[in-house]
């Protein structure tokens, strides 16, 4: 079935993923699988130097003095909760925005609920956050603000360069999630002044799933909140304090880190930028072709420049999930239809209440799968005007 569907729906993880992931993850399933760190012979060596390349290209990728100061995690959202729990006390004041996917308002609310007073700023209809509003919400007490980069609803750019100059200029820690844009857009930890970023590895960095990571800054204090065997300090009882062991406890995803960084070799020979003028003009190929039909409504910023590869869609009057059951059982086409772990950014472009049907796209998406798909669409929505 996979080689017949048209995979649209790479916001959620890409598909299929390079050849150089899936190399990686065979070599290191089924040739190199000693764990890393936790023997001298020469299987175990092995493993660890995979992991330790991997580390060292992610730090080469977003600019990153010292690669030990990247940790991996199992995905993005647990590589958030390291963040704003290991950061945020009772009494602390910490800004986010109303675009935020729930791995953000998740466990914010829970740190509200222990005594973290919580600042929600409003973007608008179409998904934009201005930096001046969370300038103004700066409080003394105020010890973070942590935004998305690319609203994985509306694929929104958020000023991500204007924020960390403010935070730093202010001296509040600036943590951003780059779910939607690490791989595709530029992240520069230096230049645009962030002090946590929190990735996954299975989007746009074309790794396989279960694999994440979370860099840290050299000034950032954090609280681990789990502890075991690093391969480090064996004989002692207390978890080492110094990166990355204090934070990587047990046995690592080996065969996930392997694949990473078979991801991050595609990237680089093929380069970012290419990769995302790819996704552009799949995108502006898309919304040129069901741009005018009258009873499909498209949400976020109406210049695509400031947008990823994404695209949210309504029919009126259908249902989001009826949608995408159409076009998976009519056409074989993916999409995610819904509220993508986003309520807030759902209330705040308008579509609460009824969801919406979000189309990704990735460098593996070809012009002649973008054609079928809009055709499809174009297809029920005619349906649908003449039920109307």
């Amino acid at each position: 079935m996979g080689d017949l569907m048209i995979y649209l729906d790479n916001a959620a993880t890409t598909f299929p993923k390079p050849e150089s992931t899936y190399y990686y993850m065979n070599k290191y399933t089924r040739e190199i699988a000693a764990n890393p760190g936790r023997g001298s012979h020469s299987m175990a060596v092995e493993s660890a130097e995979i992991i330790f390349e991997t580390r060292e290209m992610l730090a080469e990728f977003f600019n990153i003095e010292d690669s030990m100061n990247i940790i991996f995690t199992k995905n993005c959202t647990e590589s958030l909760n390291v963040g704003i729990k290991g950061v945020l006390k009772s009494g602390d004041h910490v800004i986010t925005t109303s675009m935020e996917h729930n791995s953000v308002l998740r466990p914010l609310s829970t740190m509200e609920s222990r005594g973290v007073e919580l600042t929600i700023v409003q973007g608008d209809e179409f998904g934009n956050v201005d930096p001046e509003d969370i300038k103004r919400e700066i409080r003394e007490n105020t010890r973070m603000v942590v935004t998305t980069h690319v609203s994985n609803l509306t694929g929104t750019i958020v000023p991500i360069d204007e924020i960390g100059r403010i935070c730093r200029e202010k001296g509040v820690v600036y943590m951003v999630d780059s779910a939607q844009s690490a791989g595709l857009l530029e992240i520069d930890v230096k230049k645009q002044n962030i002090d946590i970023l929190a990735f996954p590895g299975h989007k746009n960095l074309f790794g396989p799933m279960g694999i994440g990571g979370l860099y840290i800054g050299e000034d950032i204090e954090i609280e681990n909140f789990i502890e075991g065997g690093t391969g480090s300090l064996s004989s002692e009882m207390v978890q080492p304090d110094f990166m990355p062991d204090k934070f990587e406890s047990g046995t690592p995803n080996l065969p996930g880190i392997a694949g990473l960084k078979g991801g991050l070799e595609f990237i680089m020979e093929t380069g970012r930028e290419e990769i995302k003028r790819r996704e552009e003009y799949l995108v502006k190929a898309f919304v040129d072709i069901i741009g005018s039909t009258w009873n499909i409504q498209t949400y976020g910023p109406k210049d695509l420049s400031k947008r990823s590869g994404v695209v949210l869609v309504n029919i009126k009057d259908m249902d989001s999930s009826e949608l995408a059951s159409r076009l998976d059982r009519e056409f074989s086409i993916a999409v995610r239809p819904g509220y993508h772990c986003a309520p807030l950014a759902h209330k705040t472009i308008g579509t609460y209440g009824k969801g919406a049907v979000r189309f990704s796209f990735s460098w593996f998406n070809t012009m002649k799968e973008i054609e079928k798909a809009s055709s499809a669409l174009l297809r029920i929505a005619e349906e649908c005007s003449k039920e109307g």
